[in-house]
Parts: structure tokens; C-alpha cells; sequence
């Protein structure tokens, strides 16, 4: 078996002055860093304080699982000649929070539009996003249901 590593590096930029001497009085901001890639900007969530216009872990998490799909969905079909002209997911994902603050996700949704060149490819097209979940790794580490709403069609 193959081991892969992976780091980032997390840079908390939200100290106003005085630290996190109250929970009001500190920002979410952070940069998420990865070697030779452009940093990304984020925050929490707006519900948890964070700045709206910046990513936040739930963004990430659910787009780590459609893209990961995406990636492996456009492997198969390549593998199985079916030619995919256009993809796009809206992904959506349903977190679910206690009353005491802990929170976890429920599932999440993957909702891809796939444009295929013919209409004979309409079939195995749909097929393989069972084959793409399958291997997803980002799915495959996650223990909440991922679902898949498939749409696939020609022009």
C-alpha cells in the first residue's frame, strides 16, 4: 500500500490587539497555507462570528467531496471512453449543531450536471458516478452519507 502525505499550514490573522481575551473580541480570519500554491483566505462561518466573504471548513469539506468526485468521475469516464464535455456541481451540505455548540455534518449532497458529446454515452455516464464514489478518497474518510443526484445529458 501507497502512503501519501500531506501538509498545510493553518495562520490564525485575526488578533485585534488584545488576543482572545473575549470571544467577541478576536476574528475567524486565518490563511491556509500549501507550499508553491496560492494561499486561501478564510474565516468561520458567519453563524460562528466569521467573515463572510472567506471560505470556511464547511465550504472546504464539502467542496474536498465534490471535486474529489468530480476527479475520479472524469478519470472513468476518460477510461471508458465517454466523452464529458461539460461538469458542474452545486454541492450542498447539511451540518447539523447541538445546543451545547458541538456540531457535525448529517450528509452531503452532490448534485452534478453532466454535459456528454452523444446520447449512447447517456447511460454508462450515470453509471460510473457509483464507480467515482467508490473511490473517492475524500468520501471514503468521511462518516456521514454522501449522496448523488446525476444528471447527465447531451447539448
Amino acid at each position: 500500500m501507497k502512503e501519501h502525505h500531506y501538509q498545510t499550514k493553518v495562520e490564525w490573522t485575526g488578533n485585534k490587539g488584545s488576543g482572545t481575551d473575549h470571544y467577541k473580541n478576536y476574528e475567524r480570519n486565518h490563511n491556509i497555507i500549501v507550499e508553491q500554491k496560492a494561499v486561501i483566505q478564510a474565516s468561520s462561518d458567519p453563524a460562528f462570528l466569521g467573515d463572510p466573504t472567506k471560505h470556511n471548513p464547511e465550504d472546504l469539506l464539502v467542496s474536498s467531496l465534490s471535486s474529489c468526485h468530480m476527479l475520479w468521475y472524469l478519470h472513468f469516464c476518460s477510461a471508458n471512453h465517454i466523452i464529458v464535455e461539460e461538469y458542474t456541481d452545486t454541492a450542498e451540505g447539511i451540518m447539523l449543531e447541538e445546543q451545547n455548540g458541538n456540531g457535525y455534518f448529517k450528509e452531503v449532497t452532490l448534485n452534478p450536471i453532466v454535459i456528454v458529446k452523444s446520447s449512447d454515452m447517456i447511460e454508462k455516464a450515470i453509471e460510473l458516478h457509483k464507480k467515482a464514489h467508490e473511490y473517492c478518497f475524500i468520501a471514503n474518510s468521511v462518516n456521514f452519507p454522501v449522496k448523488h443526484n446525476p444528471i447527465v445529458k447531451t447539448k
